[in-house]
């Protein structure tokens, strides 16, 4: 395993983030951690410039976990792995790496001077709100400090234990911007069990949109992936959208599938085993790259947008407010929804 000259996601050389005198490997022998190797390090830096060619709308990163066992066939960060010689498929569900010293680092880095107080974004490269962060706790000293420095940050996160630091992100709220957004693709339960098999239920995930909404702080949803072939029919898309209406969410946003190098691998690895007579379609469909063809991306982005107006979900901060009486559709998770909720108009 190669730990000298590491460095942010973007998998430069130099500086190193930490030596290899700095590793603790550790293992628990729990249910919920059977298989995982933890990877403990104190890392000399947190908060990572995200490189210029890159299509995210912000500059600045913190993740405090390399690795997640989230396990989704799709993820584009399976590639971060290889940084280390670490496997991008088994390994990355198994190989986790915690950088302990998270928040006191972002602490100093808040405090100097040189910081201008830009915004931060987390769950951008993995989940800092996996199984993981139940035990290591790093996310409470993260908001803190984010909190106690008025540091506007946005969370990205498919993990339910956000909930467990509402109070912080309800304090942090109150001095600065905060922004949360939930990923759901998709409320097909057997696509979920298949692609998303270490993730929160869709249903538990729009809990917690439901649970931010009801405590005043605004949440979007990231409809991403929606998985060409497998989750985009048009009865699929409106199920979604509507049971992320019905939770309440103050937006959302779809993303088609795209397959970098190292989840491109392993998802089409996926896909021969499980639904061989699409790997054909898929090579053609993604022949060009990473991305679905443009033509693909704007068709699903119109459907899901015509979705949205219908069932009155709209951009965050929107004034006007009607109320949805939830239907029961076929999927699971919007049955499972109860009463009135209350959504933004576009």
């Amino acid at each position: 395993m190669r730990w000298e000259n590491l460095t942010p996601e973007s998998g430069q050389t130099d500086p190193a983030l930490f030596g290899a005198d700095s590793v603790t490997t550790r293992t628990f022998d729990t249910p919920e951690f059977r298989g995982v190797t933890f990877h403990e390090i104190r890392a000399r830096s947190i908060v990572n410039r995200v490189p210029g060619a890159s299509r995210m709308p912000f500059e600045w990163t913190v993740n405090p976990y390399r690795g997640c066992t989230h396990a989704c066939v799709y993820c584009f960060a399976r590639k971060t792995h290889s940084y280390l010689d670490l496997d991008t498929g088994l390994g990355f569900d198994s190989q986790i790496v915690v950088k302990l010293n998270a928040p006191e680092l972002l602490h100093a880095k808040l405090a100097s001077r040189a910081w201008q107080g830009e915004h931060i974004a987390m769950g951008t490269n993995v989940d800092c709100y996996q199984r993981a962060e139940g035990r290591y706790r790093l996310m409470p000293g993260i908001i803190a400090a984010l909190r106690d420095h008025a540091n506007p940050f946005s969370i990205l996160t498919k993990g339910t234990l956000i909930l467990r630091d509402l109070e912080l992100l309800e304090q942090a709220a109150e001095v600065t911007d905060v922004g949360v957004n939930v990923s759901v693709g998709f409320v097909d339960r057997e696509l979920w069990r298949t692609v998303e098999p270490g993730t929160p239920a869709p249903e538990r995930r729009l809990d917690v949109v439901r649970t931010l909404a009801e405590h005043g702080i605004d949440c979007g949803v990231l409809m991403a992936p929606v998985i060409p072939f497998l989750g985009d029919r048009p009865d699929q898309l409106r199920a979604t959208v509507r049971a992320v209406a019905e939770a309440g969410a103050s937006s959302v946003t779809p993303l088609v599938l795209h397959l970098r190098p190292g989840a491109r691998e392993w998802y089409m690895a996926w896909l021969a085993e499980h639904h061989p007579g699409l790997v054909g379609r898929y090579e053609r469909m993604y022949a060009g790259g990473a991305y679905a063809p443009t033509w693909y991306q704007r068709q699903i982005t119109r459907q899901v947008h015509e979705l949205a107006r219908e069932y009155g979900i709209g951009p965050e901060g929107g004034a006007a407010r009607r109320r949805v009486r939830p239907a029961r559709p076929a999927t699971e998770a919007a049955a499972d929804a109860e009463g009135p909720v209350q959504l933004s108009l576009l």
